[in-house]
C-alpha cells in the first residue's frame, strides 16, 4: 500500500460545494462525521458559505436518508433539506483501511465536526487530542445532548427531550392547554447554529495563531441560553412563567387576535407609537389617552381589561383589510400563513428563500428552503445537489493515494463493504442524541 500522504491533496479540492472558489469560506475544508439533523444543518451552512464539506457516512448511509414520507433521487427530502453543497464519502471505520482514511482526512482538514455521544468516536481512534497533536491548528466541534461533562453526559437525547428539559415546552402552548414542542426542531437547529458560530470564531483564531480549539456544544445548554429574557425574569423573581400561547407575557398588545372572518391576526404593537396606531385603526383611539393604558407599565397592570377591549374590536373586522390598514399605520401585523402561502409569498421568492436544487440526472430535482445569509457582493449562487450515498468516495480517496488499493482489488468503494454491522462505528438510532 502506498503510504497516505500528509500534504493537502488537490483532488480533495477539485470542486467547491457551490461553485469552485466561491464564498467567504472557499479554501476551508470541513470533515463532517455528523448524521441526522443538528450537525448536517451546521455543515450545510458552512457549505453554503463556500467551505468544502466532506460528509463521512457509514455503509448504510446517514439515517435521515430513509425518513418518510417523501423521497427524491432515492433519499428522503428530510435528508435533502440539510445536505446540499457536500461530498459523500462512505467509510467502514471498523476496518483498518477505513479508519486510516478517516484519520488522514481529519489531518488534511481545517475543521472537524461530529455528533456522537461523548467518547464514542475516540473508541475508534479518532479524537481531538490525537488529531490536534498532529495538527495544532485543527478546529474540532462536537454536538451532543448534554455536553462532554456533567452527570448527564452519557444520557441519550433528542430534540424534544431537550425542549422538555430546558423548560421550552413549559412555555409553549396555550395557557389552559398542555405543553407542546415547537413546530420546528429548535433543539437541533439551535445547536447547529451555535456550532457554526464556535467554528467560525475558532477558524479565525487558528489562522492568526496556528492553534485550533475543541468546541463542546450541548443541545440542552443551547436551549437554556435561548430562554433569554424568560430566564432572566425567573432568576430575578423566582416566579416561573407559564405557557405563552400566541401572546407576549409582558406586552398585552403583542399577541394574536381573531378577526370577523375567523382568521388569526398577529399584531406586535410594542412601542408607544405603535399602540396609538393600533387603537386608532380598530376604532379605539380614545384608549391612547385612557389613564389605565397611558404607558407600558399601566397597560401591563391593566392587561386583562385591555386585551378584552382589543379582542372585541378585532372581531368586528375581516382579516385582510385590517392587516393592510395596520401596516399602513406602521403597526406590524400579519395573517398566520401556512407553508403554501409562505412559499408563494413575493417577499420570500424575491429573497431566493425557495430554492430548486438540480443534479445531473433527470430525477434530481429538489425544492428546499434557501440560505438566509445574503452577502454583498453575492458571488456565485449555484448549489450542489445533495449527494448520493458514497458519490464522492472514489474522488476523495484517490486524493489520499488509495489507487494502490484499487490495483490490489481493494477499490475505495469496498472500504464501505467490509463489516456492514457499523453500529459501533457510526451511531445507531439508540445511540443518537440528535433527531
Amino acid at each position: 500500500m502506498i503510504p497516505i500522504t500528509t500534504t493537502k491533496s488537490t483532488a480533495l479540492g477539485a470542486s467547491a460545494p457551490a461553485a469552485a472558489g466561491s464564498g467567504p469560506l472557499a479554501g476551508i475544508r470541513i470533515v463532517d462525521f455528523t448524521l441526522f439533523l443538528s450537525g448536517p444543518f451546521a455543515t450545510q451552512i458552512l457549505g453554503d458559505l463556500g467551505a468544502e464539506v466532506i460528509k463521512i457516512e457509514p455503509p448504510d448511509g446517514d439515517m435521515s436518508r430513509t425518513i418518510p414520507p417523501s423521497f427524491v433521487d432515492g433519499s428522503s427530502t428530510y435528508f435533502g433539506s440539510t445536505n446540499r453543497n457536500k461530498k459523500s464519502v462512505v467509510l467502514d471505520m471498523r476496518s483498518p483501511e477505513g479508519l486510516a482514511a478517516a484519520q488522514q482526512l481529519v489531518h488534511e482538514a481545517d475543521a472537524v465536526i461530529e455528533n456522537f455521544r461523548p467518547g464514542k468516536l475516540a473508541l475508534l481512534g479518532l479524537d481531538y487530542e490525537s488529531a490536534a497533536a498532529r495538527k495544532p491548528a485543527l478546529v474540532w466541534a462536537t454536538i451532543s445532548g448534554f455536553g462532554q461533562d456533567g452527570p448527564l453526559r452519557d444520557r441519550p437525547a433528542y430534540d424534544m427531550i431537550v425542549q422538555a428539559m430546558s423548560g421550552v415546552m413549559s412555555l409553549t402552548g396555550e395557557p389552559d392547554g398542555e405543553p407542546v414542542r415547537a413546530g420546528i426542531p429548535i433543539g437541533d437547529l439551535g445547536a447547529g447554529l451555535y456550532a457554526v458560530i464556535g467554528m467560525l470564531a475558532s477558524l479565525i483564531e487558528a489562522r492568526a495563531t496556528g492553534k485550533g480549539r475543541f468546541i463542546d456544544i450541548s443541545m440542552l445548554d443551547v436551549q437554556v441560553a435561548m430562554l433569554c429574557y424568560q430566564a432572566s425574569n425567573y432568576l430575578q423573581t423566582g416566579k416561573p412563567p407559564g405557557r405563552q400561547g400566541s401572546s407576549h407575557d409582558f406586552i398585552p398588545s403583542y399577541r394574536c387576535f381573531h378577526s370577523k372572518d375567523d382568521q388569526r391576526i398577529a399584531v406586535t404593537a410594542n412601542t408607544e407609537g405603535m399602540f396609538k396606531g393600533l387603537v386608532k385603526v380598530i376604532g379605539l383611539g380614545h384608549l391612547a389617552s385612557d389613564e389605565r393604558f397611558r404607558d407600558a407599565g399601566l397597560r401591563y397592570a391593566n392587561r386583562d381589561v385591555l386585551i378584552a377591549l382589543l379582542a372585541q374590536a378585532f372581531a368586528r373586522y375581516d382579516a385582510a383589510p385590517l392587516v393592510e390598514a395596520l401596516i399602513a399605520a406602521q403597526v406590524p401585523a400579519a395573517a398566520i400563513d401556512d407553508l403554501g402561502a409562505v412559499f408563494s409569498n413575493p417577499q420570500v421568492l424575491a429573497r431566493d428563500m425557495r430554492l430548486e436544487l438540480t443534479g445531473e440526472e433527470v430525477d434530481q430535482r429538489l425544492r428546499v428552503a434557501g440560505n438566509p445569509i445574503k452577502l454583498v457582493p453575492p458571488g456565485d449562487s449555484r448549489h450542489r445537489f445533495p449527494p448520493r450515498l458514497g458519490e464522492h468516495t472514489q474522488e476523495v480517496l484517490d486524493g489520499l493515494r488509495y489507487r494502490a488499493m484499487a490495483a490490489t482489488a481493494t477499490a475505495p468503494e469496498t472500504l464501505a463493504a467490509g463489516n456492514t454491522g457499523a453500529d459501533d462505528v457510526m451511531p445507531s438510532t439508540a445511540q443518537r442524541r440528535i433527531d
